[in-house]
């Protein structure tokens, strides 16, 4: 073999080495990690006279979130997000005491996509979008709407479980933005 022939299969050699060290770190990021968790407003909270909207609540309960994907999201779903919501309210540092001023989350699923011939094809990829409304629980008035999505982006990270993670992070990254920062 000549010299440039080396040379090339060296740098090829390189090439996809690089690729999957890049994909293995990335992978181990995601099992650490979990699930990925965003949120888009859609009615925006607004805060009055510069107070959070969310200035004294001190209890946040999952309310009903109904599938209305045709009953493609699994019932697993459902089961897991609640604890996975406890824990995303405790990990932002929010208090979530029983018999305070309480907000419910309600909503429902509009999308739920499990990995299938596309995500083989362009990667991992699953995700849930919701769409949850904010609702002040003794007057049922509705505080803010959002789309909150839970995803996986990582093989190691595909199934319900992750997915519950990553929308129970949105939703207590939504809730944390409208709530008061703690003083310091």
């Amino acid at each position: 073999m000549t010299k440039a022939g080396l040379l090339a299969a060296a740098l090829a050699a390189a090439a996809v080495l690089s690729g999957c060290i890049s994909r293995g770190i990335k992978e181990g990021i995601g099992a650490v990690r979990g699930g990925k968790g965003v949120y888009a407003p859609v009615q925006p909270a607004h805060a009055t006279d510069g107070v959070k909207l969310l200035t004294g609540y001190t209890r946040f309960e999952l309310g009903q979130i109904k599938d209305n994907f045709g009953g493609k999201a699994p019932r697993r779903l459902g089961e897991l997000l609640p604890a996975k919501f406890e824990a995303a309210l405790a990990k932002k540092g929010i208090p979530n005491t029983p018999g305070g001023k309480t907000v419910v989350i309600r909503g429902e699923i509009l999308h739920y996509e499990q990995e299938g011939m596309v995500g083989l094809a362009f990667g991992d990829f699953e995700e849930v979008l919701t769409r949850l409304d904010m609702v002040d629980k003794s007057s049922g008035k509705v505080l803010a709407i959002a789309n909150c999505i839970g995803r996986s982006t990582e093989s190691v990270n595909r199934g319900v479980d992750s997915k519950a993670d990553g929308l129970a992070k949105a939703i207590a990254d939504w809730i944390a933005e409208n709530y008061p920062k703690p003083k310091e």
